[in-house]
């Protein structure tokens, strides 16, 4: 027992003698591709949120994610990545949404929100003084919502999901500054997500450092249920803390 309990302490401390933490927090200026919603499927309207709707302001996403490295090329993180999007404006047609027909020129205000969690682990293949190519799985948690509201009509449809995803890192480290390409994606028969930012990061501190980039955000699902597909990117600034 005694062998044991101090194998363990070995094995914590060895954890902590190699390990570091990473608190990354990211805002920016979104910019909107498209947006197209048909739910349900089959019986429903296809239209656009961004084309057919004005959408309201002002957008500042925020992701917090934090990291912890360990053995060097291990590394696991959390994050936090909230989007909501809020948009007005009369129907340019009849809209079937869910159970409710939303009849043309009626004024709606309309919600789409995609809020996502995710545990990531990924290795670093390639580790040099330069380069550093990793490759790993993120587990994503989806928790979105579509509503549509009139004066007096409302109906929403509620996703809340798993996804598994590819996780990718390439950077390349000099001393003045780090660029990097890295994000999750997979893409499959019923739809697909993508997630990836290409930008630099450059030290402030030993500890701190200041992000900028742009991010591309695109994914969505046709499956029986429903039909939705968008794309956001953004101009990114963000701050890293090690």
């Amino acid at each position: 027992m005694k062998k044991i309990t101090l194998i363990s302490l070995l094995f914590v401390l060895s954890i902590n003698v190699h390990s570091q933490l990473r608190l990354d927090l990211e805002t920016g200026l979104p910019f909107q591709g498209y947006n197209e919603v048909r739910i349900p499927n089959q019986e429903g309207t296809l239209f656009d949120f961004n084309r057919n709707f004005e959408l309201q302001g002002p957008v500042v996403p925020i992701r917090l994610s934090l990291g912890f490295t360990f053995g060097e090329r291990n590394h696991i993180s959390g994050l936090f990545a909230p989007l909501t999007l809020n948009y007005e404006g009369a129907a340019p047609f009849d809209i079937q949404f869910e159970n409710t027909l939303f009849p043309q020129a009626e004024f709606i205000e309309g919600l789409y929100r995609f809020n996502s969690y995710r545990l990531t682990y990924r290795r670093d293949l390639l580790l040099s003084d330069r380069w550093t190519i990793g490759l790993g799985l993120t587990a994503k948690i989806r928790d979105a919502r579509v509503r549509l509201v009139s004066d007096q009509l409302i109906d929403q449809k509620d996703d809340l999901g798993f996804v598994p995803l590819l996780n990718i890192l390439l950077s390349y480290k000099t001393e003045r500054w780090t660029a990097f390409l890295t994000g999750d994606g997979l893409a499959a028969a019923q739809g697909r997500a993508f997630d990836f930012f290409l930008g630099a990061g450059i030290p402030v501190t030993n500890r701190l450092s200041v992000k900028t980039g742009y991010r591309v955000l695109e994914g969505g699902a046709d499956v029986e249920e429903v039909y939705n597909f968008t794309l956001v990117h953004f101009a990114v600034v963000g701050l890293i803390w090690n």
